[in-house]
């Protein structure tokens, strides 16, 4: 809050008050009809009451000034969260360009090269059917015999065991 809005909410405050106490001295001297009294008590009441309404008149321009400053602080509360933004989404853009340059990079530069051993080759050719010329789908055993894997990881022959527990 702006000290001027406060200096002028105190002021008004203070002087509508202190109307209080002619007004009550005006209500006196009507009632006894002393006329020269009440003359006085209105000329406080007055003075008072234009006091109250020049400190009113500094509250509502020390209000404007709030309103002026929250503005202006609100505006650049914007302008800082566009600029972040602006740089946040500067730096993805770059990140991602970044990205799709590596990505281009490691295909035509960072190629892997498998080399296959002799003994590899060997166990490929062995694997393989020579009948089917282009495939070179490896053979699996047509006959395997069951197994069962105990607690450590020990093969047992699927005949032995008694009792069966699959716990999931």
């Amino acid at each position: 809050m702006h000290t001027k809005t406060m200096e002028g909410l105190i002021g008004a405050r203070t002087d509508m008050e202190l109307l209080n106490t002619p007004f009550r001295v005006y209500k006196e001297a009507r009632l006894k009809n002393d006329t020269a009294m009440m003359e006085r008590a209105m000329g406080y009441m007055g003075d008072f009451h234009e006091e109250a309404c020049e400190y009113k008149e500094e509250a509502d321009e020390g209000m404007k000034m709030d309103a002026e400053e929250s503005r202006r602080i609100a505006q650049e509360q914007i302008e800082e969260a566009v600029r972040k933004r602006r740089e946040e989404r500067e730096k993805l853009e770059e990140k991602l360009e970044e990205e799709r340059n590596a990505d281009t990079n490691t295909d035509t530069q960072d190629a892997c090269l498998l080399e296959i051993s002799e003994e590899g080759r060997g166990l490929l050719k062995d694997n393989t059917d020579p009948d089917d010329a282009g495939s070179d789908e490896i053979k699996t055993d047509a006959v395997k015999k069951p197994v069962t894997y105990t607690k450590t990881g020990e093969t047992v022959p699927a005949g032995q065991t008694e009792g069966l527990s699959v716990s999931v």
